[in-house]
């Protein structure tokens, strides 16, 4: 029989739910201060505690000195109900995350992408080192979320294609689920790192912005946040940003091929720049400082030693630089309107506040909308924090939402 609103198992259900988030931001907690800021009674907040300490999910932690009468228990919500596990995927590093259900996380470990061509085994590797480096019951993991450079189709939740990640295609997450035997989500790294702007970084308040995402390993990327949600568009191509065709950048005919993809002898294909990604992808960007006498190992560092050198050569490319990824901000601009431009990634991070405020200055040139440029903010891996955020969330709902 399905429940009607307003049941005593759904508002111990609502109670209980609302209790364990404000434990989780806001505890250690007394029952009568669980009991203010939540509205209840002392004695539904006794028997809400009761019921979640039966079930493991609270427990006491110490004591707190009030008026007169005995101290107060402290309850906090147990970190061992439940753990999450956070990767991310690329073709040159495995970077994967644990942490329990309060976020706190146990451990971290990275995987040679290259040690086997099956993702299914790539992952499974991963989530076992993590459980076994954290110490961690492998049935005790209820979620894991996997950012990869792919296309997910939004209806299925699957990789529809990957260009950087051949072996990743549909059916994948289908055998990850059945191989790991728990809930599974794939999700493409630059929305991750966007959810963790908007959490944690530089878009914390903000319901709409873009991320775009500049990377020595996979070039360019976006994400779109409309009204505090992704947006996918319908097959899940929202933000192939490095397609887009811009003022000084081959279309894929210009490159001879339909497309823009070149056949190799073995079977794979090879992408030919053309549209915004002629523009900034690492080896553009390379190309593009050595014409202003800066030589570096690899884009990463030619755009640092740029922005460290403040040299007449140094702005100069720096200028360059910003007028080509202008381009891209000004069409998102004019066609969006965020209001707000996130530059991430490993390249953005390396210009700095100096490449920030030059693709600024160029859009307003080009764009008549008033749109911030600002860094990304979220330390060490945007990607798998956005991964474990997500992680959190899913595990929260299941473990949370099934007390009664």
């Amino acid at each position: 029989m399905s429940q009607r609103p307003g049941t005593p198992r759904l508002l111990r259900q609502l109670n209980d739910r609302a209790a364990l988030e404000l434990l989780l931001s806001a505890g250690p907690l007394t029952r009568t201060q669980l009991g203010t800021r939540t509205g209840l009674s002392k004695v539904t907040a006794s028997q809400l505690l009761a019921r979640l300490e039966e079930r493991d999910l609270v427990r006491v932690v110490g004591s707190q000195a009030g008026g007169r009468g005995p101290n107060a228990a402290l309850y906090a919500v147990v970190p061992e109900s439940a753990y999450v596990a956070a990767l991310d995927v690329s073709a040159h590093s495995v970077t994967a995350t644990i942490a329990d259900i309060t976020g706190r996380v146990m451990s971290e470990v990275t995987v040679d992408p290259s040690a086997s061509d099956d993702p299914v085994s790539l992952v499974h590797t991963a989530v076992m080192r993590l459980a076994d480096t954290a110490g961690v019951p492998l049935d005790r993991v209820r979620a894991c979320v996997i950012g990869t450079p792919g296309v997910v189709d939004p209806r299925t939740g699957d990789i529809r294609f990957s260009f950087d990640l051949i072996s990743w295609h549909e059916g994948i997450l289908e055998a990850l689920r059945a191989d790991l035997k728990r809930s599974v989500m794939i999700e493409n790294d630059v929305n991750l790192a966007a959810l963790a702007e908007h959490a944690e970084g530089a878009a914390v308040g903000v319901d709409e912005f873009v991320l775009i995402w500049l990377s020595a390993a996979g070039g360019v990327g976006m994400s779109t946040m409309i009204d505090g949600r992704i947006h996918r568009g319908r097959s899940g191509g929202a933000g192939e940003i490095g397609y887009l065709p811009v003022p000084g950048a081959p279309m894929p005919v210009d490159v001879g091929l339909s497309g823009g993809y070149e056949s190799l002898r073995d079977g794979a294909t090879r992408e030919l720049p053309h549209g915004f990604q002629a523009l900034v992808k690492a080896g553009q960007v390379v190309q593009l400082a050595a014409e202003y006498g800066i030589d570096g190992a690899d884009v990463v560092d030619v755009v640092e030693k740029a922005s460290a050198a403040g040299s007449p050569e140094g702005d100069a490319f720096l200028d360059a630089f910003a007028e080509r990824l202008a381009r891209g901000v000004a069409a998102v601009s004019v066609i969006l309107d965020p209001g707000l431009v996130v530059l991430g990634g490993d390249v953005a991070r390396a210009g700095g506040a100096k490449l920030a405020e030059r693709v600024q200055a160029a859009a307003a040139r080009i764009a008549p909308n008033a749109t911030e440029v600002g860094l990304g903010l979220v330390e060490g891996s945007p990607v798998v924090r956005g991964a474990l955020l997500h992680a959190l969330e899913r595990a929260r709902d299941d473990v949370f939402s099934s007390t009664v």
